[in-house]
């Protein structure tokens, strides 16, 4: 009776009889396997034994089948020690100003807030343009401009944007749309459902690690932390 212990495509799935046998961990799958070989060197047949070179690449492909599995495992083990330290080390930060990259900004009606971007080539009309949910645009001109970061702020107060989120664009003379970075105050640092680190920050909401631009320092007592 010939026994097949893995199949084509290298994974820990074994058949004998007909019955689909798969173990749940390499530990498991290696229990398995030795069994089974056992299984196929007794019930060969004396007259046409097995190639001695199946039982080696067996052997191979279970090998294969466990490194993959404990490197699975290692990966998982250490994103998971890399996010905790992320945690550990930004929430150090909580309090300071950021820059993070976004779309959206949030604003309290009162007060201002600090912005960049940064053009690749010169513009010589360059404009921030702000969506609320109204779907009225207000435009900030922000005029010529060399290559390189562009500061600016948004004042509601003078502009007359009530609270709330807005969504910003640039437009430059040369058709580009650069992203926007808007400094904003961090206020917590968590882990969020899926493992991944996620970072409220003042003026943006909540946002990724990966937003995130540069520290500028401690907030002031008047920054919002919307």
């Amino acid at each position: 009776m010939a026994v097949s212990l893995l199949n084509n495509g290298g994974t820990n799935t074994a058949t004998t009889s007909g019955t689909s046998i798969t173990g749940n961990s390499a530990s498991q799958a290696s229990d398995m396997f030795t069994k089974l070989l056992v299984a196929q060197i007794q019930n060969q047949d004396p007259l046409s034994p097995t190639d001695p070179a199946q039982f080696v690449q067996q052997l191979t492909q279970l090998s294969q089948t466990e490194t993959l599995q404990n490197l699975s495992n290692l990966t998982s083990a250490n994103s998971s020690i890399l996010q905790s330290m992320q945690v550990l080390s930004l929430g150090q930060q909580v309090g300071s100003n950021v820059m993070a990259e976004t779309d959206t900004v949030k604003l309290d009606g009162e007060t201002a807030v600090s912005g960049q971007v940064t053009l690749e080539a010169a513009s010589s009309d360059t404009k921030l343009v702000l969506t609320g949910s109204d779907g009225v645009s207000h435009t900030i001109n922000l005029g010529v401009q060399a290559p390189g970061t562009v500061p600016f702020k948004i004042d509601p107060a003078k502009l007359g944007l009530e609270e709330g989120s807005y969504t910003m664009k640039v437009t430059t003379s040369g058709g580009t749309a650069p992203a926007i970075d808007i400094q904003g105050r961090l206020n917590s640092v968590r882990l969020g459902a899926s493992g991944s680190v996620v970072l409220n920050v003042g003026n943006v909401g909540e946002t990724t690690t990966a937003a995130i631009t540069a520290f500028n320092g401690p907030a002031t007592a008047t920054q919002s932390t919307l």
